[in-house]
């Protein structure tokens, strides 16, 4: 339980159907073996929140959402040993089983029977959040509680580019601008890529991907982007593609833009078919063309998604605050959500901050 033995309730935002989203106080969960209690800081919107809490629901109701936090440590469960309160700890938010066939070769983004926070079990929509102590990592002294929130999406954009393969001065396209898509961008240039072209059809992530080091901009609304990239690569393509928008349109603009012996990767959720002109396809065969999923992120020991991307957010190599655009308490959360669900206004990275 908490140190502070009167507190007993927290303020929580409950998701009892879809679009119903209910701030409540409710008891503040008990760490069990293993487990540790975290006071939730700061806590990020995913993409994939949006229409898990407006459209498709969660798995049980009510549920806590919330899944890219991080926080400090508040109260330890029985056999906890590598963490103290007071610790600063952001969390891996998928919980794999650890029996299954990809869970002990180490591929745990892959895990057949894994739990979730925010979605199958209770998140981080919240003042306090349960974790598993092995899901924690802790937080240089450097980055603040907002980027510590950011790791999850900052380790999808590394999983998915690390599959790219880049080799230094390779020019690479990044279809999608969402913080993922960002996230990716910075990614590209640490690993040493010589040109960066960025697609999205808003303007104001078009601005923050140029100040975060694209070196080209594509308004999709306004121009072709593989007609783009054919004159900056002088009809060759890039070598590398990757696609965050979840869009089937610039799913094919990502297979068109990729040159000769190049790399495609995928990692945008689209929920809807994918059908291929003529030309794409005739694009795979007579280019060969290499086209790669890329699922989460990883955190196996033999390379850990979550510790490499802390590393360069304490270095100052992975920027992750200029993406957040909102920065809201918990009651302001269902209105939120209703405004990015409708699109009312323009949001990069909404974040919610408990104490606020």
């Amino acid at each position: 339980m908490p140190n502070d033995i009167n507190v007993k309730t927290m303020k929580a935002a409950n998701l009892y159907a879809p679009g119903d989203i209910r701030i409540e106080e409710v008891p503040i969960p008990t760490p069990l073996e293993g487990e540790v209690l975290i006071k939730v800081k700061a806590c990020g919107v995913c993409g994939s929140d949006i229409p898990r809490l407006m459209e498709t629901g969660t798995y049980r109701y009510p549920t806590i959402p919330g899944h890219e936090f991080s926080g400090e440590v508040f109260a330890l469960g029985e056999a906890v040993k590598e963490f103290n309160i007071g610790d600063r700890v952001t969390v891996i938010p998928l919980i794999p089983c650890g029996n299954c066939e990809f869970c002990k070769v180490g591929e745990y983004q892959l895990c057949d029977h894994y739990n979730y926070l925010g979605s199958r079990t209770n998140g981080a929509y919240a003042e306090y959040v349960v974790a598993p102590a092995a899901n924690l990592l802790k937080l240089a002294d450097n980055v603040p509680f907002e980027a510590g929130a950011m790791t999850d999406p900052a380790s999808v954009a590394l999983h998915a580019v690390r599959k790219l393969g880049i080799l230094p001065g390779d020019k690479v396209a990044v279809f999608g601008l969402g913080p993922i898509g960002l996230l990716a961008l910075e990614w590209c240039t640490i690993m040493g890529a010589g040109h960066i072209v960025a697609i999205d059809i808003f303007e104001e992530k078009l601005q923050l991907a140029r100040e975060l080091g694209a070196d080209d901009c594509v308004n999709g609304k306004v121009d072709d982007p593989v007609e783009v990239i054919k004159d900056i690569t002088k009809g060759k393509g890039v070598e590398r593609a990757v696609e965050f928008a979840g869009n089937k349109i610039t799913q094919e603009q990502c297979i068109k833009s990729t040159g000769k012996l190049g790399c495609c990767v995928f990692g945008g959720i689209s929920h809807t078919d994918l059908p291929l002109s003529e030309k794409a396809v005739d694009g795979i065969l007579r280019k060969e063309l290499i086209i790669k999923g890329s699922w989460n992120s990883s955190f196996s020991p033999s390379f850990n998604d979550w510790e490499r991307s802390l590393y360069f957010m304490a270095n100052g190599k992975l920027r992750c605050q200029p993406l957040i655009s909102h920065r809201l308490p918990l009651n302001k959360l269902p209105e939120a959500f209703k405004m990015m669900y409708e699109r009312k206004e323009y949001f990069s990275k909404v974040m919610f901050l408990p104490e606020m």
